[in-house]
């Protein structure tokens, strides 16, 4: 994935996805489910999705996980100095190739001609050489040098790089404030959601790792970064500085097999729901199911098989983050250094699936389905009074498809997309029992924009019976459903400098109980992003 395609598709995440409620005490156990009808059609849809896609790169015989044309035509369009090589190099004049000579070796003049062809290729991507310095294993490709503001200037990142030191930093700022007169706004302290007052939010990254190479460890990597956030609601957050991930990266038998162990976030190990934009899938149905988030980091050990043709298979036994949810979790371990926090046990997540990257001819694709079991002790949602039970779980599938390549010999990335998410957990010990999306996006839409994203998300949040009973029985007026829909707009300013804009409608933006006030809400969503 080239680097622009990284930030649209991945580093939004940074905060919680805007219009959504953001109660995070959430939970999941081990029971039988009863016959699920959307999850025939969702799994039906997949594999016929699977299908046409090894069909589609069988035909190609390409490899669409590196294809040379994405990768050099972005970097030429993303940075200044390496436009300037490649215009350099097009309009100045080749040098001839030398006459051959009577009787001079055909060998001699072959070898000159490989020379000369070697050195106009190492001067037209400069970048290239970052590339193995961003980090890996996780399912997004952190942007390279060519993609942030200060590339190299001054030599600082050559000068790392030479000793196998890689780093990238990012502030990620947003916004967000219901738009509706009736917006029942109240104090901070009060606040029920995002945007029912005008809710700011800041995150800052710096991730920094090592090539192991320089040691003679082939493909291993350092990785240790560290985040910093702030929130005018406390809810959300709350503020912290501690510790993003330090973490040991490996692969083995040709990178058949993938290690990753050490403080981890898994949000950015699987699922891959945040797809780019200030949208994205709710990862709260996960959080509440113990998956470790940025700004949660816990210590995890991942395997992933790599298959052919695309297809993998990835586990991880990881420390569960609280089960009483990432407000609890940050609260009691801010800098994210502890072991464990009370109640938390151990969480294992499998995720089987099918990914295959744009290339001329062959379209994006990645499927996904997973399952995750959890032994910390939750808080039962039937009687909050019985003692904590253990055995949570969740599962989900997910897709995304790109149905159409406006540039398939140039950016192959760039085109129409489509994609689902189903994510669901038991109602009696998690408070959002089923989440549902649906998403349509257009990356590099316009020749003009060639690395902007337009998308447009439908998503549905289900609350546990067992919680809106409760809240009923209370007096209460509680909903069982939130409904949301998102537009936004991201438009890549500069070189590391993005920019969002988007609207989002919300029928009952409360986490279960709400007021005559609170039934609905239009967000305006702000969001600017730099890399450094």
């Amino acid at each position: 994935m080239e680097a622009r395609c990284a930030v649209r598709d991945c580093f939004f995440e940074t905060s919680f996805p805007w219009g959504y409620p953001t109660d995070k005490a959430l939970s999941f156990h081990l029971k039988p489910r009863g016959k699920q009808p959307w999850l025939v059609i969702a799994v039906s849809l997949a594999a016929y999705l699977v299908d046409n896609s090894v069909l589609a790169q069988s035909a190609s015989g390409l490899d669409p996980s590196s294809h040379p044309v994405d990768q050099a035509s972005k970097r030429r369009k993303a940075s200044d100095p390496a436009e300037k090589l490649r215009m350099g190099l097009a309009t100045s004049p080749r040098s001839p190739a030398a006459a051959p000579i009577p009787g001079a070796p055909f060998e001699k003049r072959a070898r000159a001609d490989r020379a000369t062809q070697t050195r106009t290729q190492k001067t037209v991507d400069p970048f290239a050489r970052y590339d193995n310095l961003r980090e890996k294993g996780v399912w997004f490709n952190i942007p390279g040098a060519v993609d942030t503001i200060d590339q190299d200037k001054g030599g600082v990142r050559s000068a790392l790089a030479d000793v196998g030191i890689g780093y990238i930093g990012w502030t990620h700022s947003s916004f967000a404030n219901n738009l509706l007169p009736n917006a029942a706004r109240s104090t901070i302290a009060n606040q029920l959601y995002m945007g029912q007052n005008p809710t700011f939010a800041s995150a800052n990254f710096m991730i920094v790792t090592y090539d192991l190479s320089q040691l003679g460890i082939s493909d291993g990597q350092i990785v240790l970064g560290a985040e910093q956030q702030h929130w005018t609601w406390d809810r959300p957050g709350p503020d912290r500085v501690g510790l993003n991930t330090l973490a040991y990266y490996q692969t083995f038998f040709d990178k058949t097999l993938e290690l990753k162990l050490g403080y981890l976030r898994n949000q950015n190990e699987f699922t891959g729901t945040l797809f780019g934009g200030i949208t994205g899938s709710n990862m709260s149905a996960l959080f509440q199911g113990g998956m470790s988030t940025n700004a949660a980091p816990t210590p995890a050990v991942n395997l992933k098989y790599n298959f052919d043709r695309g297809l993998y298979n990835k586990v991880s036994v990881q420390r569960s983050i609280s089960p009483d949810g990432p407000y609890v979790q940050i609260t009691e371990n801010p800098t994210g250094l502890n072991w464990s926090t009370p109640h938390a046990g151990i969480l294992l997540i499998d995720e089987a699936g099918y990914r295959s990257k744009a290339a001329p001819g062959v379209p994006d694709t990645w499927l996904r389905a997973g399952v995750g079991f959890n032994t910390s002790r939750y808080t039962s949602l039937t009687d909050p009074k019985r003692r904590r039970e253990s055995g949570n779980s969740f599962h989900y599938i997910a897709a995304d498809r790109q149905f159409w390549q406006n540039d398939p010999d140039g950016t192959p990335s760039r085109g129409i997309y489509g994609g689902f998410s189903i994510m669901e957990a038991p109602p009696d010990l998690n408070r959002i029992s089923r989440y549902c999306e649906l998403r349509l996006y257009a990356r590099g839409a316009f020749n003009s924009r060639p690395s902007d994203l337009i998308a447009l998300v439908a998503s549905n949040t289900s609350w546990s019976k067992f919680a809106v009973d409760a809240a009923v029985a209370k007096g209460q007026l509680a909903h069982r459903e939130t409904t949301a829909i998102t537009a936004t707009y991201t438009a890549h300013l500069a070189p590391g400098i993005y920019a969002g804009v988007g609207l989002s409608y919300i029928h009952n933006p409360t986490s279960i109980t709400h007021t005559p006030q609170t039934k609905d809400a239009l967000n305006l969503l702000l969001s600017t992003l730099i890399f450094f």
